[in-house]
């Protein structure tokens, strides 16, 4: 490193007076009061602030240890960019990378783009913003959701968040942006669980009338499939006609969260998407298509806005009530109804039995009946005298 001095020269530095301080070329010289000097350096290297005190004059510093150590973290910056992506000249840092993971997912139909843009745009961007994508330390993650806590989100608000940041590091990994060992470890903290909702026959009627005169003609199907498979909200939208099995009431899921699977439905539902197909001038595609051309994916998006509509128009709290309700009502009267758990598992597509088993506590009433089948009772007495002793006879 041959840098050229004018101002920060040996002479210069031998004639600073206490207090007084030279910088030229990143190196910043600083005399103490008690006549000391130190060295530091202030650098900008692949667009990161690198602030480091080298050390002082009585330890034996001089300025070109300053100039080497700072040679140092351009050599190291250089090493790291060996194993770039191909195409990039530097490591992306946060802010960036956030745009780019945003970007993709838009053009790909990412789920709960809104609150991952929401997430990252008031939250996670203002916070990590300083980091490069690849060197975020798992302690920052801890500190962030601890600061996020202390400034008044609620845990499960701040776990929501934890979620978008591990699909966000995830998602990078999977597209070569960084190495998986790059990945800090995002660990969510304990939150109280909500209380489930679940619809009464009367509410799911309420809710079906309100679909049927809804302004969206998609909207009473939409709800007619949520309340005869259990099926999730993005399954649904993503439903083609050609995938329906009529004659044995199926539908092939393709892309599920637990992995493909096969959707049973009832007789009644099979009915109504049969004469819908027949209904249809195109009579094979994405039952639910998308309101208007130019969209980004080939069937709807989201149906939560007509949802809403439907829930206010049946008189329902739209605050408790969501499209997922539909699920968790399904899954529970298939509980009330007796039905054992690996067969609910089936039609919930949930991955594991433990998971269909957070619906049992749900509802006491089939566990009453269940155990009246052991009911054993004593008959002629209510209560038998225990070990008495045998009369004598006279």
């Amino acid at each position: 490193m041959s840098l050229r001095f004018r101002h920060l020269t040996r002479a210069a530095i031998r004639a600073l007076p206490a207090g007084g301080a030279i910088t030229e070329h990143g190196i910043t010289v600083l005399r103490s009061t008690n006549g000391d000097v130190r060295y530091s350096v202030n650098v900008m290297i692949d667009r990161q602030r690198v602030h480091r005190v080298i050390g002082r004059e009585s330890e034996g510093v001089t300025r070109e240890q300053a100039e080497r150590a700072i040679e140092a973290f351009r050599t190291k910056a250089r090493e790291g960019r060996l194993d770039l992506p191909t195409g990039r000249k530097t490591h992306r840092n946060f802010a960036e990378g956030a745009a780019e993971y945003l970007e993709r997912l838009t053009v790909s139909g990412g789920k709960n783009m809104k609150d991952k843009r929401r997430h990252l745009d008031r939250y996670l961007v203002p916070y990590f913003k300083g980091y490069r994508v690849d060197r975020v330390p798992t302690f920052a993650v801890q500190h962030y959701a601890r600061k996020r806590v202390t400034e008044g989100a609620k845990q499960a608000t701040v776990n929501r968040e934890l979620a978008t940041l591990s699909h966000f590091f995830n998602s990078m990994a999977r597209w070569k942006w960084i190495k998986l060992d790059d990945r800090p470890a995002i660990q969510k903290e304990f939150e109280p669980r909500k209380q489930v909702v679940i619809l009464s026959r009367e509410h799911r009627e309420a809710l079906m009338q309100a679909a049927l005169g809804d302004q969206d003609p998609q909207a009473w199907l939409f709800i007619a499939i949520g309340l005869n498979s259990a099926m999730r909200h993005g399954e649904i939208l993503r439903i083609k006609f050609e995938e329906i099995d009529f004659l044995n009431n199926r539908i092939y899921v393709p892309q599920a969260k637990a992995g493909q699977r096969t959707q049973p439905i009832t007789p009644s539902l099979s009915k109504m998407l049969q004469k819908e197909r027949e209904q249809r001038v195109m009579g094979d595609g994405y039952i639910f298509y998308p309101s208007r051309s130019g969209g980004a994916l080939p069937h709807r998006a989201s149906m939560a806005k007509q949802f809403q509509r439907c829930v206010i128009r049946a008189g329902l709290d739209p605050q408790k009530v969501t499209p997922h309700v539909m699920r968790h009502t399904a899954i529970t009267t298939l509980v009330q109804a007796g039905v054992d758990l690996p067969t609910i598992q089936q039609i919930s597509g949930h991955k594991t039995l433990a998971m269909v088993l957070r619906y049992v506590h749900l509802t006491s009433a089939h566990i009453d009946t269940a155990i009246g089948a052991i009911d054993t009772g004593m008959i002629g007495a209510d209560t038998p005298e225990l070990h008495s002793p045998a009369k004598c006879a006279a």
